[in-house]
């Protein structure tokens, strides 16, 4: 076994640091677990399927990905931003399609982290990321009106695939008094959220809020609609059934999830790792971890799963160092599960929407958005173009042309700093020195600059030698290169010789390549030396003078 495969694998180093953090990792897998039954829940809800799919996803989802992930700390189960993209696969495909697509995505994952593709996501900028999270919290906000609004889900035909057009058409079933309770519902969670942390740090507020509610719902009969009976075990495992003529339409949705849970979850991992030391973060790894997480929850009915940044950033806070705080966390919800399923569905619909509402509007960062504002132009476009195209489209088009508008951004930003300039001839001047331009060429020369670069050589008239030097070009990459020897050849079609000074060794090769120094008229028109190059020009000079 190479040891390129053996670094995917899990392995006793996993724990090296078991015997001085268990109790640590014992105590945060009980704060996450706490932390993640609410969420669990409302996420399955609110993806269209059932609680008991988001807590599958939970707990065999945790468990795969804390022991084969790439990160210590990493907690893995449903998320906001996945429920985002589960929604229209569930509205068109229906919600049994999202088993297969689970599956499916995973094997996408294991692939992506088997190809070494971990570390694309240091290429998406920082506003591209910050407008991708705005633009979930609006969506999953959004999500949580129908359920507010009347106890009665419409056909998910009956409503848009958008969630914030969607929430709008759900007021054509407008219940008010059902709306009322599910407000004061909404608001009793929203406190307890807020306040339990002010009175201790460790109170879940989360879950304080859903027991409130749950037992003034038992004590005042209302209107609202509860979760309803949940099993008292897992499912056993199964093979989804793959029907060919239906797995080609799900092809595409699959990449969709898959791109969105190896995003969501590299981006959690490398922020986990800042936020404590936490031990070496692989994302390849982190990949084939996901991916695995993924194809056991499609085995047990679950949805596909992703890294969760709230939900590792507790587990961080709380002490969690090792796997095994992961593990716990899964472990708590089984046990959950197990003992306490019929309690758990008294629990009101509208407690579940208050808990992702609260949720929603804590991943905004008020002061991200506010810097990346105030910083510059393209920035701000790229994060506002990204909030909007997730909002209103697609979140991976949404990402990818953030990215794109980016880095088109920077390409022309880095393409300003490739000039070329005309300097003056050092030392006592000569007669016929007008006659010889010495052209600096600074910066990167790529295919953004090369033909700017190329219009302000031509622009260099009445001189009989050019000396391009290029002792301070940075970047150059084949078509800078192309043309420069282009720009060489058309100089020397007008009659005017060209000398070379400067080629850096790290450049040479290429030069060779695409053909610049055979571009030159004589191979000794290659200088190292500025004053050999100066000398030289002048004595072509002086020839030229003297024949005319």
């Amino acid at each position: 076994m190479s040891g390129q495969f053996r670094r995917l694998l899990p392995s006793v180093r996993d724990y090296a640091a078991l015997p001085r953090t268990w109790r640590g990792d014992l105590l945060a897998g009980l704060t996450v677990g706490i932390v993640a039954l609410p969420l669990a829940l409302g996420f399955g809800v609110s993806a269209g399927l059932t609680p008991e799919a988001g807590l599958i996803t939970a707990i065999v989802a945790g468990v795969v990905a804390a022991v084969f992930g790439g990160s210590h700390v990493q907690v893995s189960g449903p998320t906001g931003a996945m429920v985002v993209v589960l929604v229209p696969i569930v509205a068109t495909q229906g919600p049994g399609a999202v088993i297969t697509v689970s599956l499916l995505a995973g094997v996408f994952v294991v692939a992506a982290g088997a190809l070494r593709l971990g570390r694309a996501v240091s290429f998406i900028p920082w506003p591209v990321i910050e407008g991708f999270t705005l633009g979930i919290a609006a969506i999953i906000f959004a999500q949580q009106v129908p359920a507010l609004v009347s106890p009665h889900t419409a056909a998910a035909s009956e409503h848009s695939s958008n969630a914030l057009v969607a929430a709008v058409q759900s007021f054509g079933r407008l219940d008010p008094a059902y709306l009322l309770w599910a407000l004061g519902t909404v608001a009793i969670v929203a406190v307890c959220m807020l306040g339990a942390p002010r009175i201790h740090r460790a109170l879940p507020g989360s879950l304080v809020g859903i027991i409130v509610v749950t037992v003034l719902s038992l004590v005042l009969p209302g209107p609202l609609a509860r979760i309803g009976a949940l099993p008292a075990t897992l499912p056993a495992p199964a093979l989804p059934l793959l029907d060919p003529t239906a797995l080609g339409s799900l092809v595409a949705p699959a990449l969709t999830v898959a791109a969105l849970a190896a995003i969501e979850s590299l981006l959690s991992g490398r922020v986990a790792s800042t936020l404590a030391d936490t031990g070496e973060f692989d994302p390849d790894r982190e990949l084939v971890g996901q991916g695995l997480a993924s194809i056991a929850s499609s085995l047990f009915g679950g949805m596909p799963a992703t890294g969760a940044i709230a939900r590792t950033a507790v587990n961080v806070r709380s002490g969690g160092r090792t796997r095994l705080a992961a593990i716990t966390h899964s472990v708590i919800l089984l046990l959950v599960v197990l003992a306490v399923s019929g309690p758990i569905g008294q629990i009101p619909l509208a407690a579940l929407a208050g808990v992702l509402m609260v949720t929603a509007v804590r991943m905004v960062n008020p002061e991200a958005v506010r810097a990346i504002l105030r910083s510059t132009r393209a920035d701000a476009l790229a994060f506002v173009v990204t909030v909007l195209i997730t909002v209103s489209f697609d979140l991976i088009v949404a990402v990818v042309i953030g990215v794109v508008l980016a880095g088109i951004v920077a390409l022309r930003n880095l393409s300003r700093g490739a000039d070329v300039r005309r300097e003056p001839i050092a030392g006592t001047a000569e007669p016929g020195d007008e006659r010889i331009a010495v052209l600096g060429l600074r910066g990167p020369l790529f295919f953004a600059a090369a033909d700017r670069i190329a219009a302000e050589v031509d622009d260099i008239r009445g001189v009989s030698v050019v000396i391009l030097r290029m002792s301070q070009l940075e970047l150059v990459d084949a078509t800078g290169a192309r043309t420069l020897g282009e720009i060489v050849q058309a100089l020397e079609r007008r009659g005017v010789t060209v000398l070379i000074k400067g080629v850096q060794p790290r450049h040479e090769s290429l030069f060779r390549t695409v053909g610049v120094l055979d571009a030159l008229r004589d191979h000794r028109h290659l200088f190292t030396d500025l004053p050999a190059a100066i000398a030289h020009a002048r004595s072509h000079v002086r020839r030229e003078t003297a024949t005319a």
